[in-house]
């Protein structure tokens, strides 16, 4: 009988931290991916579904760099979806976000007077 007691304890004595560390190892863990630095692939990959290919929906080039920038950073809440995401949190960075505008910007036909009417951000 002792055997066996001796048996249990020193296997709860080995098994149960080995499976302690395998609980811990194995946590969740929050990965950010980081965006393209090119950013003719990140608006053909993110964003041409939405903008169309040549920037010309939802998007306003009137407005300064300094807010289509924050904007592709924190996103916008529109009239209606979909909504514009923010892609900061998406591991976009400042300067990736200020070459997007710029390549979004030469994307805009030369003759605007009507391809933004549909401008909600």
């Amino acid at each position: 009988m002792k055997t066996n007691q001796f048996k249990i304890f020193f296997t709860a004595l080995f098994v149960l931290p080995l499976l302690g560390f395998a609980v811990v190892k194995t946590s969740a863990v929050r990965a950010v991916h980081a965006l393209d630095d090119d950013p003719v692939a990140v608006y053909k990959t993110k964003c041409a579904m939405c903008h169309k290919p040549d920037a010309s929906k939802f998007f306003d080039p009137a407005k300064t760099d300094e807010e289509l920038v924050e904007i592709v950073l924190n996103g916008k809440k529109g009239e209606k979806p979909p909504y514009m995401p923010g892609f900061s949190a998406k591991g976009m960075t400042e300067e990736q976000a200020t070459a997007l505008v710029e390549h979004m910007k030469t994307l805009q036909p030369a003759d605007d007077t009507d391809t933004n009417a549909n401008t909600s951000y």
